[in-house]
């Protein structure tokens, strides 16, 4: 690094940042005589043409100074330029700098009274319709948790259900409040358990259950991945084990009323999530039950019951699907239902419900969704009539220069 002289006579020192993203150029007049430090570094005396030592403050500012006439040329003696750094500025495009063409709707009075009474015309038809088709439901909720333990086992629930002969079979009466057309779907519904739990959710094994090859894959179901001998759990996992075990049997003036237990699991599950070449294999051979068993010559994407388990539930209340009775219930009939009450909710102190419901064309009993509609409907309309009164009371013109803030003050401010 040396100084130059340019034509103008003046020397310009160019200040090279670290970062390399700015340069600075500093002009400094002629009569300028610059420290020993700057300039070239002497030679040696014996004439070898290496240069002498130099001091500590030269050799920092060949580090930070590069000092030539133009600021982006170097004498040959310097050695090739340093390439320049690559930009990191990102490629232009007009997409990522929003300068497509875009149509802005102007919002004049009108555009806005015709779009919040739209949205009103349209959601409250629907809002109502979705209620008149929940109100036609018809649901029979009977709890049983509590009414199906013995009175001598009230204060002990925990162990009435964990013994192995206690007889826990209960019968109870329902009655028909209103003609149920079939099919009537059977549902058992629980509260307060957490099949969404971190824990819970991931105790499975999706490879093991599509492919019998896979059968060993149990790297996320311990604690039931594996019995106290090292064989494979097939189904693992915890929430397999956990499978839901209560059972209901109907039956109207000593008839049996049979239950469809096909086609309650989604096809897609039935396809692609269990195979048919994958069959129960130790399952529940623990010293801990869990919930039921599986049968063994049955392949698990027949086992609707498992399948429709294993969709776990984004809330701790659902209601999963049981079963299916394809024929009409009458008004005020009574169904005698015999219920195997096996499942442990007492430790967690959760609740258990049978249901029996029709469906309409928007589900099952719903008013929540008929609800929302009508309300946001109800809300579109009352501000579309409350910008009508606004407009009507106080217009303002659209584009009247007057509303600007220096026409209202003098001094140009608010």
């Amino acid at each position: 690094m040396r100084p130059t002289t340019t034509p103008e006579g003046t020397r310009r020192v160019q200040r090279l940042w670290l970062t390399g993203a700015e340069k600075t150029l500093l002009s400094i007049p002629t009569s300028f005589s610059p420290p020993s430090s700057l300039l070239p570094p002497p030679t040696s005396p014996n004439g070898s043409g290496l240069p002498a030592a130099r001091s500590p403050l030269g050799s920092h500012l060949d580090l930070f100074c590069d000092i030539n006439p133009m600021g982006d040329s170097t004498s040959p003696s310097d050695g090739p330029a340093e390439p320049r750094r690559k930009s990191k500025k990102p490629k232009y495009s007009r997409f990522t700098q929003q300068e497509l063409p875009a149509c802005k709707p102007l919002l004049t009075p009108m555009i806005v009274v015709t779009t919040f009474a739209l949205i009103g015309i349209i959601f409250i038809p629907i809002g109502l319709a979705s209620l008149s088709a929940s109100e036609q439901v018809v649901e029979i909720v009977y709890q049983y948790d509590v009414d199906c333990i013995p009175e001598q086992s009230q204060n002990d629930k925990v162990a009435f259900i964990q013994s192995s002969v206690t007889n826990k079979t209960c019968t109870r009466t329902l009655t028909v409040p209103r003609h149920m057309d079939g099919p009537v779907h059977i549902y058992y519904e629980l509260d307060n358990f957490y099949q969404n739990h971190r824990r819970y959710v991931k105790s499975r094994s999706d490879k093991q259950l599509r492919s019998k090859a896979s059968e060993k894959v149990t790297t996320n179901c311990a604690p039931e991945a594996t019995t106290s001998d090292g064989s494979v759990i097939v189904p693992c996992g915890l929430i397999a084990w956990s499978l839901f075990n209560d059972t209901y049997s109907f039956a109207i003036d000593s008839k049996t009323i049979e239950v469809n237990k096909k086609n309650i699991a989604w096809q897609s599950d039935k396809e692609h999530k269990f195979g048919n070449d994958v069959y129960p294999k130790n399952f529940q051979m623990g010293g801990l039950i869990g919930g039921a068993k599986l049968n063994a010559s049955i392949p698990l994407s027949e086992q609707e019951d498992l399948i429709v388990w294993m969709r776990t539930a984004a809330l701790p209340k659902f209601r999963k699907l049981y079963g299916r009775i394809e024929t009409d219930l009458d008004a005020n009939e009574q169904i005698t239902v015999t219920i195997q009450n096996n499942y442990n909710t007492y430790s967690f102190e959760g609740k258990k419900k049978l249901v029996l419901s029709t469906t309409s064309w928007i589900g099952g009993k719903n008013d929540f969704l008929g609800t929302a509609y009508l309300t946001v409907g109800s809300l579109c309309l009352f501000l579309a009539m409350a910008f009508i009164v606004l407009y009507l009371l106080k217009p303002r013109t659209l584009g009247d220069p007057s509303y600007l803030s220096w026409n209202r003050n003098p001094d140009g401010h608010y």
